[in-house]
Order: C-alpha cells, then structure tokens, then sequence
C-alpha cells in the first residue's frame, strides 16, 4: 500500500534534516574532521603562550634590575656602552646580534 503524498514529503524532510546534520557532524566547522585540525591550532597556540611567557618573565627580570633604587650596575654599564656609545679607551666592545 502506498503512502499518501503528504506524509512521504514529511519522510523525505525529515531524512534530508537528518542527512544535513550527519553531514554537519561529521564535516562542520566542530565536526570530527576539524577535530585534529583544533587540536593541532591549539598545540600551536600554546606553544606560543608558553614563547610569551617566557620572553615576559625575561622582561620582568630586565626591569627588576633596572630598578632606579638598586639598578644592577652591570646592566647598566652595558646599557650605556650600547645605547650611548659611550666606552673607556681601553675597553674592546663585543657585540652579539639579537633580534
């Protein structure tokens, strides 16, 4: 016996909404397959983070010794032969390029 017209429509909507969204499971923007693709962003971006945090504590530890109460006089002897050019006449500069 064959169904009526109305309900076969009802049958074929509800198998392409369900399709779509096994689709969508499988193939959207959070389905299994950008699942590795997340995953490889985000160990990408906390390698970063960790790049940042330690360039951060560098910074912090430069400015702690740059403390105008108890600056380190090293540094700051080094920070006036660089910045200012400014060294004894029998002093031989060695300079390291950092970028």
């Amino acid at each position: 016996m064959r169904k009526p017209p109305k309900e076969q429509i009802r049958q074929g909507l509800a198998l392409g909404g369900l399709l779509l969204l096994t689709g969508l499971a499988i193939a959207g923007p959070t389905g299994l397959l950008a699942w590795s693709e997340n995953s490889a962003k985000l160990e990408k971006h906390n390698a970063h983070i960790s790049q940042l945090a330690e360039q951060r504590d560098e910074l912090k530890n430069r400015v702690e010794l740059l403390d105008p109460n108890s600056a380190d006089p090293d540094l700051v002897g080094e920070l006036l032969r660089r910045e200012m050019n400014m060294v004894h006449p029998d002093e031989v500069v060695i300079t390291l390029d950092q970028e």
